[in-house]
């Protein structure tokens, strides 16, 4: 094996200086490939709404994006070199990455192949390195505009020429799988299918989807491969052959009545894919029973209260969240994918990374085409800064940050839904995460 350089990587990266996610390309740098590392030859990086949601700053309250930022993590490669303790990949392999570069690696989460339920996983642009394992390069910087203060260094994302990872948290994509559809299979793929499997989805299951985006729509493919019966869910009836064609059997539009009407207690698994502030109430009502699950995934503010309630109501409450998956239902998801006939494959458009602007506007609209975009990375050179001439792309001005009271209020929703009238407008206005007089009668009611 050729000897390990100990010089940091160099590469061009598409980075924003601040919320306004006006994107350039710039030079920077990973860190030098250690024993257990990979070195990936970046081919493609998939965009997903979180990308514009951290970059323009409304995670600030949980994830504050450190500028300049370079989003992605949906990452597609072909593996360029390997260190000498490496026994995952062979240089030449395909690879893909996805939400997560690091994890304790010894908890009971991660020896169950759960990585992502671990304390200590680091995401793959938003995290913060804590092991060595996912170290930027430099390791640490000056704080922007407070000399002589330092602070860990930015950890950048897939809209890059190389990658530098663990062995353990990439994903090897077949031959005969296209690379170019890997990436969103990182992230959309294994966002819907590990829902899917922890709540048991399988033939004589019905599945409602809200939200068709790219999201949904592969979400759509993969709960039809896994044998369930599929209803798309959306605002009107304009996706409804896009939904279709993807595999949904049945649909609803919620702004008809009757569709809402007939779609009462009808579902056993709903995953709610909407990516900003919304009512869940007319989903909850198409839960079937007590033990079906509306399960929340897009990063907003009932998602967020989501969580936050399951640390009181455990898995009995029929409202959840799934926040992506392990490596190990990463690599079954991928084996689905590339075995299905045909291939499950997200609704591609792959384009330039000048236009990464302009997918970023797309993607804070309604996306009508449902499509994932992906960033061809082989336009990304010194030369790509001169074809830059997208303006900054146009942020929803409804859409604002996700606040710890938006959060509580969707929290104590969940958690004392059942309760007086009174005691829910106590709980969501007494700015704590519920009252002594809820939680009772929480606890009364198990």
């Amino acid at each position: 094996m050729a000897e390990i350089s100990q010089a940091p990587v160099q590469l061009m990266a598409m980075g924003t200086e601040d919320a306004k996610c006006d994107f350039k390309p710039m030079e920077m740098y990973r860190r030098p490939l250690g024993d257990y590392d990979v070195l990936i030859d970046m081919k493609y990086c998939g965009v997903c709404h979180t990308d514009v949601v951290y970059a323009n700053g409304r995670t600030s309250m949980f994830m504050k994006p450190k500028y300049p930022a370079v989003p992605g993590h949906e990452l597609a490669g072909v593996v360029e070199q390997i260190g000498p303790k490496v026994t995952k990949f062979q240089v030449g392999d395909q690879i893909g990455v996805g939400t997560m570069i690091d994890s304790c690696l010894s908890c009971k989460h991660c020896k169950n192949g759960d990585e992502q339920k671990c304390k200590k996983t680091v995401a793959t642009y938003a995290g913060e390195d804590w092991s060595g394992r996912a170290a930027p390069y430099p390791a640490t910087r000056e704080v922007p505009g407070k000399p002589g203060k330092k602070e860990k260094g930015p950890l950048i994302g897939g809209y890059s020429t190389k990658c530098v990872i663990f062995e353990r948290f990439g994903v090897k994509i077949p031959n005969s799988f296209p690379l170019e559809a890997a990436g969103p299979v990182m992230c959309a793929g294994i966002t819907m299918y590990t829902p899917l499997k922890d709540h048991g989805a399988g033939p004589g299951v019905s599945v409602g989807v809200v939200g068709l985006g790219g999201l949904g729509i592969m979400g759509i493919k993969v709960a039809k491969e896994m044998g369930c019966h599929v209803t798309a869910i959306s605002r009107s009836r304009a996706k409804e052959e896009i939904a279709k064609r993807a595999g949904a059997t049945s649909y609803i539009a919620t702004a008809e009545s009757a569709d809402l009407a007939a779609a009462t207690q009808s579902l056993d698994i709903i995953l709610d894919t909407i990516p900003c502030d919304h009512s869940i109430s007319p989903y909850k009502k198409m839960l079937r029973d007590s033990n079906s699950r509306l399960v929340l995934l897009g990063l907003c503010p009932q998602m967020v209260g989501a969580l936050l309630a399951a640390n009181v109501l455990g898995p009995r409450s029929t409202v959840t969240f799934s926040i992506t998956g392990g490596i190990t239902n990463l690599e079954e998801l991928m084996a689905l994918c590339d075995k299905a006939e045909p291939k499950i494959v997200p609704q591609l458009k792959i384009m330039p990374v000048e236009e990464l602007n302009n997918i970023f506007t797309i993607l804070e609209t309604s996306n009508d085409e449902a499509l994932r975009y992906v960033l061809d990375l082989s336009t990304l050179n010194k030369e790509t800064a001169s074809r830059c001439t997208s303006s900054p792309p146009k942020m929803n001005a409804g859409e604002k940050p996700i606040s710890g009271g938006d959060v509580m209020r969707n929290c104590c929703s969940i958690i004392c839904g059942e309760c007086s009238p009174c005691c829910c407008w106590h709980c969501m206005t007494c700015g704590l995460c519920w009252s002594k007089k809820s939680r009772s009668k929480v606890s009364a009611s198990e």
